[in-house]
């Protein structure tokens, strides 16, 4: 094989590693551990959510400061824009596998189910999923590529 062939094969293999899962969008006070979310396959590029199904989402993460408080906050951003995505439940000290208060540098499961409604549109989207402390700075926040199908 030629060094340009192979060039070229490591440039694409580097390339699908970045679209590959999540990336982290922004986390302040955190790192995130690992994400998955049911029915994904972990090697996909985007993960589908099939209308008139739950899906369940588990964030582990590590926080680098204190926190009485727990807050999810969810956009859907289509083509740049972020919608805010309603939740059932958005205290992430309640019904999420957490206890508050958090502490710094303890690792942390938060795992939710999510209705994704037959109204939803057919539509490519990358879910902001942000855990937030009591002053609103994101603990952590990841992007999720995902299509509802």
């Amino acid at each position: 094989m030629s060094s340009n062939v192979v060039i070229s094969i490591c440039l694409v293999l580097c390339l699908c590693s970045v679209v590959y899962g999540y990336s982290d969008c922004g986390s302040n006070v955190g790192s995130i551990v690992s994400v998955s979310i049911s029915g994904c396959a972990a090697n996909a590029a985007r993960c589908t959510l099939k209308r008139r199904t739950n899906a369940t989402m588990e964030l582990t993460f590590t926080p680098s400061e204190d926190s009485e408080v727990l807050k999810a906050d969810v956009h859907g951003v289509i083509l740049g824009v972020p919608w805010p995505f309603e939740l059932p439940n958005s205290d992430g000290c309640v019904d999420s596998g957490i206890t508050c208060p958090i502490k710094a540098g303890q690792t942390y499961k938060y795992v939710t189910t999510l209705p994704i409604k037959s109204e939803y549109p057919r539509v490519t989207v990358d879910i902001k999923w942000e855990l937030k402390n009591k002053d609103d700075k994101d603990i952590i926040c990841a992007m999720i590529p995902s299509k509802i199908g």
